[in-house]
């Protein structure tokens, strides 16, 4: 628990450090980064249930697809053509995958590995870009960035909170056999817990965010975040079990690889990016 909460401090000073330093750039660098990663790792466990996913490419095609739309956007000012680079990339992966798996896989493995390349490539790097395109919103970059920080923070501090709860009032299993540790009453902690900081954050620094975020509206849409976190967890515990693997790495003590960090991203980010669309 010590070692979890000292990664977890390291990772928020060495993060806020960098945005305060390089802003959204940086955003954009650490979630292209981290999302690589947790592809590395996703196919690391797709192999290990007898799939043979195009990993090289993969990495490649995950890297564009995070931080192209950004960049696109940046250097043309066309953020509605930057919108669509992600899905376009993502068809043409198919295409190249299907086109590889002709000449390089055998009958046995063929589906699988189109289904863990391109599966992979839809499951994070695609939905994590979401976090991206709240950068690209048309709205003030510090805003931008606060919104994402925003995103990121009711989303993780909904696992911290759960297992704060579960520790001290956990009784009800939740999923025993996907995450026998989770129970229902951690699960109503974090969600209470996120939406508090959701709303903490909305008071405190209310001159960062939008004005229709208060902290009643944050608290608000904070609730369905969370809920969406802990289902996110939970997809990654099950793949997790199904590969057979506790930990998806040992990238960061105390908390273990990427996808153990982005794993209730993935699912957050682009709902939290079509409610702010909303929102606007």
């Amino acid at each position: 628990m010590l070692s979890r909460i000292l990664s977890t401090l390291v990772l928020w000073t060495v993060m806020l450090g960098s945005l305060w330093l390089f802003g959204a750039h940086a955003a954009v660098v650490v979630a292209t980064l981290l999302g690589v990663l947790t592809l590395h790792e996703f196919y690391g466990l797709t192999a290990k249930m007898g799939a043979r996913p195009f990993h090289a490419m993969g990495l490649v095609f995950a890297g564009l697809m995070i931080a192209g739309p950004y960049y696109l956007a940046y250097y043309t000012d066309e953020p509605d053509a930057a919108g669509g680079l992600a899905i376009s990339l993502l068809v043409l992966a198919m295409v190249v995958s299907c086109i590889r798996v002709l000449g390089e896989r055998n009958t046995a493995n063929r589906v699988e590995t189109i289904a863990a390349t391109v599966g992979g490539l839809f499951y994070i790097p695609y939905l994590l870009h979401f976090l991206v395109r709240l950068l690209m919103r048309e709205a003030d970059s510090g805003e931008n960035l606060a919104v994402c920080l925003w995103v990121i923070a009711v989303s993780k501090f909904c696992d911290v909170g759960a297992l704060l709860s579960g520790m001290a009032f956990g009784k009800h299993k939740m999923a025993p056999e996907i995450s026998p540790k989770k129970t229902w009453e951690g699960a109503v902690g974090g969600v209470l817990i996120s939406a508090g900081v959701g709303a903490a954050i909305a008071f405190f620094f209310s001159d960062r965010l939008p004005t229709s975020l208060t902290p009643a509206l944050a608290a608000l849409v904070a609730l369905p975040l969370a809920i969406i976190a802990i289902v996110s967890d939970l997809i990654e515990s099950a793949i997790k079990r199904r590969a057979d693997t506790k930990d998806t790495g040992q990238l960061i003590p105390g908390i273990g690889g990427a996808f153990d960090l982005t794993d209730s991203l993935l699912l957050t980010a682009p709902v939290a990016y079509f409610i702010f669309l909303f929102l606007e």
